[in-house]
């Protein structure tokens, strides 16, 4: 059957307003309504995972910029810290000491000091004969009882070459000394050797 509409004053017939999406008159503004809502979420998310970023930086601090550390030799022949400016090599010794002793002071960064040894670089530390005692590298082989139980001297932890020219061979009566004692300790009448050679068979310095 066909739908007769009334004819309006003017013989035009009146249109029957259309339907828009949701079924309403007013679904566009419906629609709007979601869209804002959408939005909003979207924003708040965003916000939401900026303020989380803030919160792990400054709760684990910014990712250093500084290069990975790099070993060298000291002027001594021993295993040194390269400083960030490539030229000044400082004794492994001098890291983490509480003295800035490169220029930019990246001896004594946090990220090297903050869990000493297990901060430092491999190259920069030796281990005693005891697990849980530890010495820095360039003081392994130095003549001098660092670890305390000369384990840092002599074999089987550790293999030095023999005692230098500054150096007289002997078993030392003095703890701080492991298998050679210094030169200018000898002929001083004062017994450093258990057999006594400091005093009569060491020329002397």
């Amino acid at each position: 059957m066909n739908k007769v509409f009334p004819q309006g004053e003017n013989g035009y017939t009146a249109a029957e307003p259309k339907a828009h999406p949701g079924g309403e008159a007013g679904g566009g503004h419906l629609c709007c309504s979601r869209r804002g809502a959408c939005l909003s979420a979207s924003l708040l998310l965003l916000l939401a995972t900026v303020a989380a970023l803030i919160a792990l930086v400054t709760i684990l601090g910014l990712p250093s910029r500084t290069p990975g550390a790099q070993a060298c030799i000291t002027l001594t022949n021993r295993t040194g810290f390269l400083c960030h400016d490539q030229r000044s090599c400082i004794p492994a010794s001098g890291v983490c000491d509480g003295i800035r002793t490169c220029t930019h002071g990246e001896d004594e960064d946090e990220s090297l000091c903050r869990d000493v040894p297990q901060s430092l670089p491999h190259f920069l530390v030796a281990h005693c004969g005891d697990p849980a005692s530890w010495i820095y590298s360039d003081q392994k082989c130095d003549g001098t009882n660092n670890c305390g139980d000369c384990s840092d001297e002599l074999s089987p932890v550790t293999v030095c070459p023999p005692c230098g020219p500054g150096w007289w061979r002997c078993p030392s009566t003095f703890f701080k000394y492991c298998d050679c004692i210094p030169r200018h300790l000898c002929r001083d009448h004062v017994q450093h050797c258990s057999d006594w050679s400091d005093e009569y068979a060491c020329p002397g310095p």
